[in-house]
C-alpha cells in the first residue's frame, strides 16, 4: 500500500479525530459532557490512534529526527514520565472534581436554606423542584429527591436556582 497516495485522507482523519477528542475531553474535564460525548471520546479516539500511526509512517524521517534532538527527547521523556505517574493510585478524594463538595452540601441542605439561596420562598422552590423532575415529599433535600449522583444534583440545582423571568 502506497501511503503517499493515502495522504489526502490521512491528515484530515488526524485533524478531525483530534477535534473530536479534544472537544469531548475538555467537556468531560469540566463535567459538561452530555449525550454520547463520553462514548464518542472513548471509541472514536481509536480513529486518532490509527490516523496518528499512519501520519507517523508518512513522515517517518521527520518523526525519527525528534529522538536525536535534545529538546525532542526531553519533551517526549516528560510526557512519558507524566504517563507513568498517572498509573499511581490516587486517594478517594480525587474521585470527584473540586467543586463537588459545595454542590453536595447545597443538595443536602434543608429546602428552606436552598430557597433562601435562590431568593424565593419554600413553596416556590418546591414547585421548581417538581418542574425540574425532582419529585418527592416536601421537606426532603435535593439529594434525597435525586440521589447522590453529582450530575443529577447539578442539573436540578441549575434549574431551581435560575432567577425568575422579569
Amino acid at each position: 500500500m502506497n501511503l503517499n497516495a493515502q495522504r489526502p485522507w490521512i491528515t484530515p482523519v488526524v485533524i478531525g479525530a483530534f477535534l473530536l477528542s479534544a472537544t469531548t475531553g475538555v467537556l468531560m474535564f469540566f463535567h459538561l459532557d452530555s449525550g454520547l460525548n463520553k462514548t464518542a471520546h472513548e471509541w472514536l479516539s481509536w480513529a486518532m490512534v490509527v490516523g496518528v500511526g499512519l501520519h507517523i509512517l508518512l513522515n517517518l524521517p521527520a518523526f525519527k529526527r525528534y529522538f536525536t534532538q535534545t529538546t525532542g527527547r526531553v519533551v517526549i521523556a516528560l510526557f512519558a514520565a507524566v504517563l507513568a505517574v498517572s498509573f499511581i493510585p490516587a486517594g478517594a478524594d480525587q474521585a470527584e472534581p473540586g467543586f463537588a463538595a459545595p454542590i453536595h452540601a447545597l443538595a443536602e441542605a434543608p429546602v428552606a436554606s436552598v430557597a433562601a439561596v435562590a431568593g424565593v420562598d419554600e413553596a416556590t422552590l418546591n414547585q421548581r423542584l417538581v418542574a425540574a423532575g425532582a419529585t418527592g415529599e416536601a421537606g426532603q433535600t435535593i439529594a434525597q429527591r435525586v440521589g447522590p449522583d453529582l450530575r443529577a444534583q447539578i442539573r436540578v440545582l441549575t434549574q431551581v436556582l435560575q432567577p425568575a423571568p422579569q
